[in-house]
């Protein structure tokens, strides 16, 4: 049973919100406007062809690859669009990976001379990554570089998004970038379309994610794939908790650990330094007190 939901618009962080606005034929223009604010001049898309994003490899060996949406432009760039919804062991690797079949897929058979179209991997990150979590940098553009950090091959790109550090309101977004990473963000908690993002390919994007016009079934999917989505957030929210608490626990441990040794090595040396004293006061020759006490002359001569 189908049960009504409070929002009006899907949320784009969904599997199903985000290849209903960005990955089919009927809507591509949505996906050609987004890409655009993310490429190059020199790469800017007229058209694309959404492709299968079942892919399997040449052998036996290579795993299959399933990508979110996959897409091939007019010129040949080809496009691997992933929304990412949670930290995964050797992401950057399974995204250098995966970049590997749109470049095996342009192989041609007999006399071929090698000349690639570019392959671009976007990457819509609802976490941040570690090693750039305290940076306010969110947009993250990985090329091939040499040693002097000159571009060595400028036709593999990786372009990544970390949407948790877009906080912007409505009344502060000045690029159509911010105004795309808002709607990512926000767009389920949209009532109508705000004055900044009206008209144009914005208008398409608002109709076409506007819950009352799905039929049945696809609201079943939809209300389906909020489910896992609020589902993998609230065990991220646990475990970012856990740590939390594990880590607390944990300083507070060896805090205690080294206030401990701290006051033994203090107390150590008040002994030392009595006995110092002590011997300075019968007589003894400073040299001959630093030898015993192990403490310099200049303390000693201090005490």
């Amino acid at each position: 049973m189908v049960f009504p939901l409070p929002d009006k618009y899907i949320d784009l962080l969904t599997d199903f919100g985000f290849k209903r606005v960005f990955g089919t034929e009927p809507n591509k223009a949505l996906l050609i406007d987004f890409l655009n604010t993310l490429l190059p001049p020199h790469h800017q898309i007229q058209d694309v062809t959404i492709k299968n994003p079942e892919f399997l490899g040449n052998t036996l060996v290579d795993r299959r690859a399933i990508f979110d949406i996959y897409c091939q432009s007019t010129s040949g760039e080809r496009f691997i669009v992933e929304m990412q919804k949670a930290k995964q062991t050797f992401f950057k690797d399974r995204s250098v990976y995966y970049a590997t079949f749109p470049i095996q897929e342009q192989a041609q058979q007999g006399n071929w001379n090698y000349k690639l179209t570019a392959v671009y991997t976007v990457g819509i990150l609802d976490f941040c990554f570690d090693d750039h979590k305290h940076d306010s940098e969110l947009l993250h553009v990985v090329e091939l570089k040499n040693q002097r950090c000159e571009v060595f091959y400028d036709k593999l790109k990786f372009i990544y998004v970390e949407l948790p550090k877009f906080t912007k309101s409505v009344d502060q977004l000045e690029t159509h970038f911010d105004k795309w990473l808002f709607l990512l963000r926000h767009l389920a908690s949209c009532n109508a379309p705000p004055e900044p993002l009206q008209g144009n390919v914005f208008a398409q994007l608002f109709e076409v994610a506007e819950i009352a016009n799905f039929s049945s079934e696809e609201q079943a999917l939809y209300q389906d794939s909020l489910k896992v989505y609020r589902d993998m957030y609230s065990v991220n929210q646990t475990l970012i908790q856990e740590g939390l608490e594990q880590g607390r626990q944990e300083g507070l441990e060896q805090g205690r650990q080294e206030g401990l040794e701290q006051g033994r090595q203090e107390g150590e040396q008040a002994g030392i330094q009595k006995i110092a004293k002590q011997m300075k006061a019968a007589g003894l020759p400073l040299k001959d007190i630093a030898q015993y006490t192990g403490l310099s002359v200049d303390d000693i001569d201090q005490l």
